[in-house]
């Protein structure tokens, strides 16, 4: 095999996805998701100052299944960015570098985003 046909770099094909590598895609996919996810945001509130008949219409799409669906993607992620955010912020104070707390991390703000996910819909279903 010719060296014209190697890769320059490893690539994802070579390696294993760890915890790790995986919560660092997660990060920057859940900040993306996030902004775009603000967009439904702006429209919810531009329907609002639009009058009765647009905000009953974004209601309405809010309550539908895909509506729903999208709020609860865009909760969980604002929750996850958030819980590994704070881990960044542990990292930049120079805390939590050895592998085993890494992981510890790692799990720690996965759990995090689900449980605050979770309760924070039950609490939002339990209200209305």
């Amino acid at each position: 095999m010719s060296a014209d046909h190697r890769p320059l770099s490893p690539h994802l094909q070579v390696y294993k996805p760890q915890l790790t590598s995986v919560m660092s895609i997660l990060h920057r996919i859940t900040g993306v998701a996030l902004a775009v996810g603000t967009l439904l945001l702006i429209y919810w509130l531009a329907a609002a100052a639009g009058g009765p008949e647009r905000y009953a219409a974004a209601q309405g799409f809010m309550a539908s299944p895909i509506g729903l669906l999208l709020l609860f993607g865009w909760t969980l992620a604002f929750f996850y960015h958030l819980s590994n955010g704070i881990r960044h912020l542990f990292w930049d104070a120079g805390y939590g570098f050895e592998l085993p707390t890494v992981y510890k991390s790692g799990w720690a703000a996965l759990i995090a985003a689900a449980v605050l996910t979770i309760l924070s819909w039950a609490i939002g279903l339990a209200v209305m």
